[in-house]
């Protein structure tokens, strides 16, 4: 019996869970989900500074000056950026000062250097300037105690920036997910290796690690993997401990020599399943181990294991790191050709995207079997065809799981596969 694609992804997500917040240096926070909210120990800036290159002065001094009739005032000397000293301004008289310097007591302007004849002992200042021009009073951006960074928010390089400038030097994060990765067949040999009759070169491994850590994921791989249940146990037992997820693949179909299948049923909650779809048809999902580490089992076939890994596995990683299971958008196409589907899958057709004057078109990228590499190649997504439709005519309205470079708009949160499983609608 077939089971529709979003009940084995239910099953998963609401089988795995955010994993548990560490404490982690900024320079390692990168891609990571905060687990608190972060509060300002600083006013930033920290200090009254100057925005400009040029003169601290009582703003009342120089309130008349002009080309024509100059102000002048003694320089009482130089105030440089990162200079610790608490200067004090007399009315009357100026320091020179430099972007970024402490505003020395008293002063509440700054005259830009443009403005004078840039003297050192005196200056000549050629037009006023009024109170608090050009002063970058302390706590303008931020002050002390204030939330900077938000529960939730996933860290670029300008909030781990933000961080480091509040005080923090490292911060509580949902830690990133390690995953590895196990290929299994008797003919599988190592990539580089030139294949004899019988063996297959393992591409699964290192493409299915790729994608984990396009994700953002820490990914590792072990590869030939003997169809022998003992050598699988003693695999899949020596990883427990190094993976918060294992993602196998091959073995795990109807055949008498699928080892992975035969293993796993006898551990954990490890359940496999026929699911509705084209590619990826057997699929497992279940959790082994004292800490209950989930397992996928994606099909041998790589493009089936592709598509297994885009619909179940990276939806479950993004929760297990904090974020939203949902964040690449779909993109909406026009069928620029038709091609068949099977009647009760979800069809995932290669296909490559090509812009014309009518808006975004798909067309098949190749050949739709799901052992057939080039064509996976050549594609920028795949297109989602419903359960109900047999065949894909000329013009038919799609939504395509975007790959690679055209994943590029965001929709955090939204469970947008939901709409092709339904057979609902494109536009909304």
């Amino acid at each position: 019996m077939l089971i529709p694609v979003e009940e084995h992804l239910a099953r998963i997500l609401n089988t795995v869970h955010e994993l548990t917040p560490t404490r982690t240096a900024l320079d390692h926070a990168l891609g990571c989900v905060l687990a608190t909210d972060i509060r300002s120990r600083v006013s930033l800036p920290g200090f009254d500074n100057s925005a400009m290159d040029g003169y601290a002065v009582y703003s009342s001094d120089v309130a008349d000056a002009s080309s024509q009739a100059p102000v002048q005032l003694p320089v009482e000397g130089d105030i440089a950026a990162g200079d610790t000293t608490h200067h004090r301004l007399r009315a009357g008289r100026t320091f020179r000062i430099m972007t970024g310097a402490p505003v020395p007591i008293g002063a509440d302007a700054i005259v830009p250097v443009e403005q004078t004849d840039a003297g050192v002992k005196s200056v000549s200042i050629y037009e006023g300037v009024p109170h608090g021009r050009h002063v970058r009073p302390q706590g303008e951006d931020v002050g002390e105690g204030t939330i900077v960074l938000r529960r939730g928010t996933r860290l670029s390089a300008r909030h781990i920036a933000l961080a480091a400038a509040v005080g923090h030097g490292e911060l509580s994060v949902i830690p990133t997910p390690r995953v590895v990765v196990i290929s299994t067949g008797d003919e599988l040999i190592t990539p580089g290796q030139v294949p004899g009759f019988g063996q297959v070169v393992d591409s699964n491994g290192p493409m299915i690690a790729a994608v984990a850590r396009e994700l953002d994921v820490v990914a590792s791989r072990v590869g030939g993997v003997a169809d022998d249940e003992e050598t699988v146990l003693r695999t899949l037992r020596a990883q427990l401990g190094r993976a918060d997820a294992i993602i196998t693949t091959g073995g795990v179909s109807m055949g008498a020599y699928d080892a992975v299948k035969a293993v796993l049923t006898r551990l954990g909650t490890v359940q496999f399943d026929r699911v509705a779809m084209q590619p990826g048809k057997p699929q497992g999902f279940g959790t082994i181990g004292e800490h209950n580490t989930p397992v996928f089992t994606l099909p041998g076939n790589p493009v089936s294991a592709l598509v297994s890994f885009h619909a179940f596995v990276a939806p479950a990683l993004r929760l297990m790191a904090g974020r939203p299971a949902f964040e690449s958008a779909p993109l909406e196409a026009q069928a620029a050709q038709a091609w068949p589907s099977p009647s009760g899958k979800l069809q995932f057709a290669r296909v490559a995207l090509e812009h014309d004057s009518d808006g975004l078109k798909a067309r098949s990228a190749g050949g739709q079997g799901s052992h057939v590499l080039g064509s996976l190649a050549e594609a920028d997504g795949f297109a989602l065809v419903p359960p109900h439709i047999t065949r894909v005519e000329i013009g038919d309205r799609l939504l395509v799981m975007p790959l690679g470079s055209a994943a590029t708009s965001r929709r955090g949160g939204a469970d947008w596969y939901g709409r092709a499983w339904c057979g609902t609608e494109v536009s909304e």
